[in-house]
């Protein structure tokens, strides 16, 4: 990923109630993918979700929550599946990383 882009950053805490989540989990990953402006994602779940999608634009990541199957899919994490969950979307200008050999 070459900066700037955008970084999606959803943290969550799950409820007891899972039933459906990871699979709901899988289809949004990949309609995500799908999607004009994406450009990956990375997700980890232990006590706290963080899932960080990378966007192109602002406006991909409008057009993404406005997604029809995005809004089925945030509803029934609200009725069901998190207690709590923040978004926050940051603008990446630099980046870099370490990779052992």
């Amino acid at each position: 990923m070459k900066p700037p882009y955008y970084a999606v950053i959803f943290t969550s805490k799950q409820t007891q109630y899972v039933k459906g989540y990871s699979e709901m989990a899988q289809i949004m990953k990949s309609l995500a993918k799908k999607q004009p402006g994406f450009i990956d994602i990375e997700s980890s779940r232990s006590e706290i979700g963080i899932t960080v999608s990378y966007w192109e634009t602002l406006e991909a990541i409008k057009n993404w929550k406005e997604n029809l199957d995005h809004q089925t899919a945030q509803k029934l994490g609200k009725e069901k599946w998190y207690s709590w969950y923040t978004v926050r979307i940051c603008k990446v200008e630099k980046e870099y990383s370490f990779q052992s050999s």
